[in-house]
């Protein structure tokens, strides 16, 4: 059988450990037809590669990838290295071209800035450098937000108002009025004013998710877990695909609560509802379940407490944000129901409270339904060996496994001995689990792979800003940080049978790079940039 395309004179791992490596890729209907020898029809295109790298396209098994598109088409963007200041002159910036009562949304304020914005004086700046404007400004987590009072007002939030389940309005600790500073569900009450005065158009919602992916081709990405969904991305995915532009496959998640994004439907409606957005390209396989917040904030749920401060005492440990029996009761009804769970936890407390949850459904006879802890970068000991034994994934996000603004920030919150034990995936990956790379984008500043891999390696910032290394015993190799997104992401999110390695049968998604990442020194690894990106024998990016 003659192939379409044959690549030949390349250096291709193909992450199958069957066949990892090889020197010629044969493509014929969009899948992998073989490896070296093929045979050459009068159509066949031959290209010689003279030497270059060939891996499969990249798996990014946590993103919100169409947050991120809006933010880059609609909404004011900086980094978590901005201060105070520059945040306002941004804001300042920004609004000059808006209308008087036009909102200003964006981000992503460092979580170190906690305190420094919440005093009633540093909303009132806010207010001034907006112009009187309503302003929703969320924090590196995506978690939390900075508002101004025009927000507040929209939101109906006065001094009066109490906080949310789930949620904390932040007062002034001088005056008791709001300080803009909105904690976890706090946020949503802004977030629904926000949609009620400033909802975007079916297209706007299309594009975002375009756009974003077109910046995932950029980076090698070819598959992808959208970790958290509403409607408008759902019928986007569907409408994109029927008109042959999802280059990607695409796994959902289905919110089952929603303590940040004030999404509506949510829970069994939204479950009802996902099957009808199923397309060959998107599969809307999995709910999501925040089951705790996040440590700077102090709401992630551990087993031990915090560091003991003004408003919590010396005993606080967090709470999750349902107990046990809920979230059993919730992953039983969704696995009954075909589908699959990513629980997002960041404190061990939550972690163990999925594991025994999932311990319980396994023994109910759930054999084979998929589940993953999100982030889970704290685990305790004694449960390492249960996600193996559980056949839990562990999603592991980059920006959390080396020196940064968010270690920095939890440091700040957890004694020094705990805080400097943060994702231990050496010891993950030796108890038998599966360990999927996601990039949390755009928690995550961008979903460049490479940049995870090198963190992974090394455990230690790969752009060199913050010093040192984050408990660098839990350091990995170059080949298990490449399975960790590519094969291993497609195994948690379930399109292994389609991806994830250049298998024949498997669809031809793969890359071609600027370098052989194996003849790299370590230290170079995050400057790999891909030259082609082919998705289904078809290229969908050329740097």
């Amino acid at each position: 059988m003659a192939a379409d395309l044959i690549l030949t004179n390349a250096t291709v791992y193909t992450v199958d450990p069957a066949r990892p490596w090889a020197s010629a890729l044969a493509v014929q209907d969009g899948r992998v037809l073989a490896l070296n020898e093929v045979a050459v029809g009068p159509d066949t295109e031959v290209r010689d590669l003279g030497g270059a790298f060939v891996m499969p396209g990249l798996v990014d098994v946590h993103n919100h990838h169409a947050l991120a598109g809006r933010a880059e088409l609609f909404e004011l963007t900086f980094g978590a290295e901005a201060d105070f200041a520059a945040i306002l002159a941004a804001v300042r910036d920004w609004s000059r071209d808006l209308g008087p009562d036009e909102w200003v949304v964006g981000g992503a304020w460092a979580s170190t800035l906690v305190e420094t914005l919440s005093r009633e004086s540093a909303r009132h700046a806010l207010d001034e450098a907006a112009g009187g404007r309503p302003v929703a400004l969320s924090d590196d987590s995506r978690h939390n937000r900075w508002v101004s009072s025009r927000a507040l007002e929209l939101a109906g939030v006065t001094a009066a108002t109490a906080d949310p389940a789930g949620g904390v309005i932040v007062r002034d600790p001088a005056t008791g009025a709001p300080t803009g500073v909105l904690l976890e569900a706090a946020g949503v009450l802004v977030e629904r004013a926000l949609r009620e005065t400033r909802a975007l158009s079916d297209e706007q919602h299309a594009s975002a998710s375009r756009h974003a992916i077109g910046i995932l081709h950029s980076f090698g990405i070819t598959a992808f877990q959208d970790a958290g969904v509403s409607v408008d991305i759902l019928s986007a995915l569907k409408s994109l695909d029927e008109a042959g532009e999802l280059a990607a496959w695409v796994v959902s998640c289905l919110l089952i609560n929603d303590p940040i994004f004030g999404f509506d439907p949510i829970g069994l409606p939204l479950m009802e509802l996902g099957e009808r957005y199923r397309t060959e390209h998107h599969r809307p396989d999995f709910v999501k379940i925040f089951l705790d917040g996040v440590p700077p904030t102090r709401t992630a749920a551990f087993l031990e407490p915090y560091l003991p401060d003004e408003v919590h005492g010396a005993c606080f440990h967090g709470a999750t944000t349902m107990p046990p029996g809920e979230l059993e009761g919730w992953l039983r009804v969704a696995a009954q129901a075909g589908l699959s769970a990513k629980i997002h936890c960041t404190g061990d407390a939550a972690v163990r409270a999925t594991l025994d949850a999932v311990q319980a459904l396994r023994a109910e006879g759930f054999a084979d339904t998929r589940f993953q802890v999100a982030h889970g970068q704290f685990v305790h000991p004694d449960d390492l060996a249960r996600f193996g034994e559980l056949g839990v994934a562990a999603d592991i996000s980059p920006f959390l496994w080396v020196p940064g603004v968010i270690p920095t920030a939890i440091a700040d919150v957890l004694p020094a001995d705990r805080a400097a034990r943060m994702q231990p995936n050496r010891s993950l990956l030796d108890s038998g689990a599966l360990v999927a790379g996601g990039s949390d984008w755009p928690v995550s500043e961008s979903p460049n792979a490479w940049e995870g891999i090198q963190g992974l390696i090394t455990r230690q910032d790969p752009a060199g800003a913050h010093p040192g290394a984050l408990w660098a015993e839990q350091a990995i190799t170059l080949a298990e940080a490449v399975e960790v997104f590519t094969l291993a992401g497609a195994r948690a999110m379930g399109v292994d049978d389609v991806t994830g390695s250049l298998t024949p049968g498997k669809s031809a998604d793969f890359l071609v790079l600027d370098r052989d990442p194996f003849q790299t020194a370590t230290s170079d690894l995050a400057a790999t940039t891909v030259t082609e990106t082919w998705f289904a024998g078809r290229r969908v990016f050329q740097r």
